[in-house]
């Protein structure tokens, strides 16, 4: 996989059951990576729609995310990309440190930042602490998650706390085209 420079690109994820759709942009400045979606879905049987915002920099390291539920929950913190996070505010988030990646519950998007940041050759393992984000609280917390490179485009992608694996099969650039059970690129 190339890990230069992406163009932006426009894509769109359905979830399995039809009950959700992301209209996902990622940009690309001289200094920032942007992705940006607008996700409509269900979650344990309650319907949501939320925007989000994750600014990283160029090796892929969280810096900054931002996100809207519809209701008007809202979350807005920073990574210095060394696994360190301040609240909009500017108040330091201990229970994160270590974190230098996000995992924002409602996206695929998410899988593509340790998937771009960590070079991984066929079958290496990484055992990673994501800042979790879930629905609908949007309360972040600490989520040991792993990720194994199981041939060019797939990953093995574990969460042992919560009982859960899945193959991601990912394109050229890392963004996620097939999540069994959760997400497909349409």
């Amino acid at each position: 996989m190339d890990h230069t420079a992406l163009p932006a690109r426009t894509v769109r994820w359905n979830s399995w059951d039809n009950t959700g759709l992301e209209h996902f942009c990622l940009h690309m400045n001289a200094d920032t990576i942007q992705g940006e979606g607008v996700v409509i879905g269900a979650r344990g049987g309650t319907p949501y729609g939320l925007h989000y915002r994750v600014t990283t920099d160029m090796q892929w390291r969280t810096r900054e995310v931002w996100v809207r539920m519809a209701s008007g929950v809202y979350l807005h913190v920073f990574s210095d990309g060394q696994g360190h996070w301040t609240d909009d505010r500017g108040n330091a988030m201990p229970n994160l440190d270590g974190c230098q990646d996000v995992d924002i519950a409602a996206t695929p998007f998410t899988n593509t930042l340790p998937i771009r940041r960590l070079t991984m050759s066929e079958g290496h393992t990484a055992e990673l602490t994501m800042a979790y984000v879930p629905l609908p609280s949007l309360l972040m917390c600490p989520d040991g998650q792993r990720y194994t490179r199981i041939a060019d485009r797939r990953y093995l992608y574990e969460s042992p706390g919560r009982d859960f694996s899945a193959e991601l099969e990912v394109d050229a650039d890392g963004l996620v085209m097939d999540y069994p059970g959760l997400f497909r690129r349409m």
